[in-house]
């Protein structure tokens, strides 16, 4: 089955979740939305005010949850901020929320996350899906699906 395939569909049509970042080797989470998917490539956007900048500076290392209806992905690898202008004119022009709350697109930073593990997970048909993938490499595992499926 593809998984990463389904699992970036899945990120955009459920695109709000989780981000965690590392503050003084404490995690932090937020609410973000995912504003773009290329390919393995997420993308977002944030103010340069915001203490999340300075923590994605300091340490660009995250993970990403999105839970929706019983499934869930999870992404990790580490930012950068080497996001095209036309991208964030995109960005920009074809969310909502960002003009409402900035005078341009200029006025914030923009970031991408280059899948680098991702973990697919499926409650709902049993056995639940339970799938690790790293996309470096191209491998993945089964996770832990409960005792009654373990391998």
């Amino acid at each position: 089955m593809n998984y990463i395939g389904q699992a970036f569909q899945f990120l955009r049509d459920h695109n709000e979740g989780v981000l965690a970042t590392v503050a003084d080797g404490k995690p932090q989470t937020r609410v973000f939305q995912v504003m773009r998917a290329e390919g393995t490539t997420l993308f977002f956007a944030t103010s340069a005010k915001k203490a999340v900048y300075g923590q994605l500076r300091a340490n660009p290392n995250v993970e990403f949850l999105v839970l929706h209806e019983g499934v869930s992905v999870r992404c990790a690898g580490s930012v950068s901020f080497d996001v095209p202008e036309p991208t964030q004119r995109w960005i920009y022009d074809n969310n909502p929320v960002l003009p409402r709350l900035y005078s341009s697109y200029g006025q914030l930073v923009y970031f991408r996350l280059p899948v680098v593990h991702l973990e697919y997970f499926d409650l709902n048909p049993t056995p639940p899906i339970a799938a690790h993938l790293n996309l470096l490499d191209g491998t993945m595992h089964e996770g832990f699906r409960g005792e009654k499926y373990s391998y």
